[in-house]
């Protein structure tokens, strides 16, 4: 039999332990209702572990706030599909008549303008916006907090989740009600002191920033809340920073 060195014994048992640790995790995840929607497979245990300790940890926690000073002076507009037909219409008419529904699992479903959500308690935000491609920026986000919206619509209860949609075809991606109701998720429609321009998800984006940027979809126009979940995203579904 072939003698194990001390390298490959130390590194078989990292390994043994990271393998025991990750179970433990998921074992946690699960007794705290912690299990995000993308827990199955190779790297489900791993993604259980993320999501469990941030919600666990930082569940209150605030996303760094910068001063007026670090706005980026060239924020970069990362690519997107051309815009679809019916962006075009809208945007030749000034997005007067864009419109966002609040559906789903809600006491009162709604449909607002624009002019609706102006009207509501605004707030800005100075954060950063972090790619998982691995370039930044920061920027001043102005808009109404969605929680102040979710209270009009009433949620409901029993609802885990919200799915929110991009006038974008085949554009959508999801939160749990922990990040919907956080104080700096934001229905955006400013930044840096003007309207929020196109390239940066105007007229309407949804800002996340305790998450990164992939989560912050761009030209919202549908939010439903949902009590269960498939993701099949092309990357991790929760994205904590």
């Amino acid at each position: 039999m072939k003698p194990i060195s001390r390298r490959a014994l130390i590194t078989s048992g990292l390994a043994a332990a990271g393998v025991a640790g990750l179970a433990a995790a998921d074992r946690i995840g699960r007794r705290h209702g912690l299990i995000p929607p993308d827990c199955r497979g190779v790297y489900g245990p791993g993604e259980t572990l993320t999501y469990a300790a941030h919600r666990l940890l930082t569940r209150d926690a605030m996303a760094r706030e910068f001063p007026r000073s670090m706005i980026s002076k060239t924020p970069f507009a990362n690519e997107v599909a051309p815009p679809s037909a019916e962006f075009k219409k809208l945007q030749a008419a000034g997005f007067g008549d864009w419109r966002l529904t609040i559906d789903g699992m809600v006491a009162h479903p709604m449909t607002l303008s624009l002019a609706d959500l102006r009207s509501m308690p605004t707030h800005s935000q100075i954060t950063e916006v972090v790619c998982e491609e691995g370039w930044s920026y920061v920027a001043e986000w102005i808009g109404t907090p969605l929680s102040g919206v979710l209270r009009e619509a009433g949620v409901l209860p029993q609802a885990r989740y919200l799915k929110y949609f991009s006038i974008q075809p085949d554009w959508s991606d999801s939160i749990d009600i922990a990040d919907a109701h956080h104080p700096q998720t934001f229905l955006t429609m400013g930044m840096n002191d003007g309207e929020l321009p196109v390239g940066f998800g105007g007229p309407l984006r949804l800002r996340v920033p305790r998450q990164l940027g992939y989560k912050s979809v761009k030209y919202i126009t549908r939010i439903t809340a949902i009590d269960s979940l498939k993701y099949q995203g092309d990357y991790a579904w929760f994205a904590g920073i």
